[in-house]
């Protein structure tokens, strides 16, 4: 199977995504492995998805799909275990769901599924592949022949070398322990978790107790969603059309650059929400 683009789902303003509406796409052949895609949003800022691997499966790369990438790139593990490699220099991470994987440009990787059940990852991106940073890019590098994933040099020196061996990582595992927590807003004060932040790309959690809502808000990016647990409610007052949306679990939402908006939590369970921004995370001047 030769390459193919990835579809580019894109909105003309503040719009829901239903998981049941997300687009669909099978990425892969059969030297790279095939993987399941749900690609909710890919604008000319951000791209968001999320990836299937089953029990036991794994993608790598091919001549025709090579996963090197002129991105910054946040993997947040859903279900499953996920072994992330780098086949360039070998080195393998073992990321939990409720953790994620980070990585920055040109920075091969190939994820196994190391659980009896499903692998399901989301995947931010940015900037997007619309900025010709994926496919295009990917086939603009040398392929990588010789794939490892094992690095025998440390063996012998474990765990004494264990900070020369992180000081050259090109993945960073995280943990919940490693976000940075900030009080947004105001009026009203909102919980929010940041796990990543570059010039590129931020990426983060809210948490809404029931009955919270934030304060109206806006981003000097484009915005996209995916909720995690409970019944988030985005406000879009200047939408010109619907303005209140309901989201379940899977549901995602795009908001684009500028455009002022809101969370509530109107039900008697806890929301929590993964979010990512680009570029920029704060507002315009």
């Amino acid at each position: 199977m030769s390459y193919t683009a990835s579809p580019r789902p894109t909105f003309d303003g503040p719009a829901p995504i239903p998981y049941s509406s997300v687009t669909r796409h099978l990425w892969g052949d059969a030297a790279s492995g095939e993987v399941a895609d749900w690609i909710y949003v890919s604008s000319q800022k951000i791209h968001q998805l999320i990836f299937g691997v089953p029990p036991g499966a794994a993608f790598r790369h091919s001549d025709d799909f090579r996963t090197i990438f002129a991105a910054d790139e946040l993997l947040y593990v859903l279900s499953g275990v996920m072994a992330l490699a780098n086949p360039e220099t070998g080195e393998v991470h073992r990321v939990l769901p409720g953790e994620a994987a980070f990585f920055r440009r040109d920075t091969w990787h190939h994820a196994f599924n190391q659980s009896a059940e499903p692998l399901r990852v989301l995947e931010l991106f940015a900037p997007p592949p619309s900025q010709g940073t994926s496919g295009a890019y990917a086939r603009s590098k040398p392929n990588l022949t010789n794939a490892q994933h094992t690095q025998d040099q440390w063996l012998g020196r474990w765990p004494m070398a264990r900070a020369e061996a992180q000081g050259v990582h090109t993945i960073q595992v995280l943990r919940e322990s490693d976000v940075m927590w900030r009080l947004e807003g105001a009026d009203q004060k909102t919980l929010v978790g940041v796990w990543i932040s570059t010039e590129h790309l931020t990426v983060g959690q809210i948490e809404l107790l029931p009955g919270q809502h934030s304060d109206m808000h806006a981003h000097g990016g484009d915005e996209s969603l995916y909720l995690l647990a409970g019944t988030l409610h985005v406000r879009v007052p200047a939408n010109g059309g619907q303005s209140w949306f309901e989201l379940s679990p899977r549901d995602g939402f795009y908001v684009p650059q500028g455009v002022p908006h809101q969370y509530y939590n109107v039900s008697a369970e806890p929301v929590r929400v993964m979010f990512a921004v680009a570029p920029c995370y704060l507002p315009e001047a």
